[in-house]
């Protein structure tokens, strides 16, 4: 494989070793290189760059942990199966991702939420957007190498272009799941404020309430002389009918206006 090395140019060869180069189609005169990147997902999302080289008879996978390069059977068979592989694992584990923002809706809708759904839909918001723009950058290259092959009698177009399918497919479920958590943001919020809206209002409420009786307080524990119920044996009991009687009365008042309000509307 050293034949394989001197003969590519040393800029190619730096892009081949790069662990995190984005996808990217190169034509030249003696050799073609293709790098497809596609988010790996497992446990958290990671993303692995796959680089090979396709001469005039064959074709090349540079394994980064070797650092040497592998032949592949076949000129376009061999990245083919390769990229569809990792492709098919892309499409089964971005379901994972689906359903977790289904289980997140469904908590949601029941009023279940969680106090880390904020979180929750930061993490999922930066994982799904990083894997549409893997896949669009990843889909356009592909699309590059079937325009650039396609007139080659021995390149497997209908296999490449049910690659770029799966790729748009994938990519189009990543835009709906960013719909989808838009939607729930917005959703959210809604919820949010109406509870702190209801807050706010039974505040107002229980401070309209005991208002009028924190000014009678007031001026009854004010220390003058001539103070009204301040002679006899029932003024405390007179200061307490008095502080009922404006209670109920406030009371009567906040209710007739609510009835008014929900009235209205």
């Amino acid at each position: 494989m050293d034949q394989l090395e001197q003969l590519l140019d040393i800029l190619h060869l730096e892009d081949l070793r790069n662990e995190i180069h984005p996808s990217i189609f190169d034509e030249n005169e003696e050799y073609d290189m293709l790098i497809i990147r596609l988010p790996l997902i497992a446990k958290k999302l990671d993303a692995v760059s796959m680089g090979f080289v396709f001469l005039p008879g064959n074709s090349y996978l540079y394994n980064r942990k070797k650092q040497a390069f592998e032949a592949l059977e076949g000129r376009f068979d061999g990245p083919y199966n390769a990229i569809n592989t990792a492709m098919d694992q892309v499409l089964k584990s971005f379901t994972g991702y689906q359903n977790k923002i289904e289980e997140m809706e469904e908590l949601l809708y029941e009023d279940r939420s969680t106090t880390a759904f904020m979180t929750n839909w930061l993490d999922f918001k930066r994982d799904i957007l990083r894997v549409e723009r893997i896949l669009l950058r990843a889909s356009i290259t592909v699309k590059e190498v079937i325009s650039y092959y396609e007139e080659d009698e021995d390149f497997p177009v209908n296999s490449y272009a049910d690659l770029h399918e799966h790729m748009d497919r994938t990519m189009r479920a990543a835009t709906l799941q960013l719909a989808k958590l838009d939607y729930l943001y917005s959703f959210y919020n809604v919820r949010t404020n109406e509870k702190m809206n209801k807050m706010i209002y039974m505040l107002t409420i229980i401070s309209a309430i005991f208002l009028p009786l924190n000014l009678v307080v007031g001026f009854f524990g004010m220390n003058t002389s001539g103070l009204p119920f301040a002679d006899g044996t029932v003024g405390t009991l007179k200061a307490v009918t008095l502080m009922v009687s404006l209670m109920l009365l406030t009371s009567l008042i906040i209710y007739k206006w609510r009835h008014k309000v929900e009235k209205s509307s």
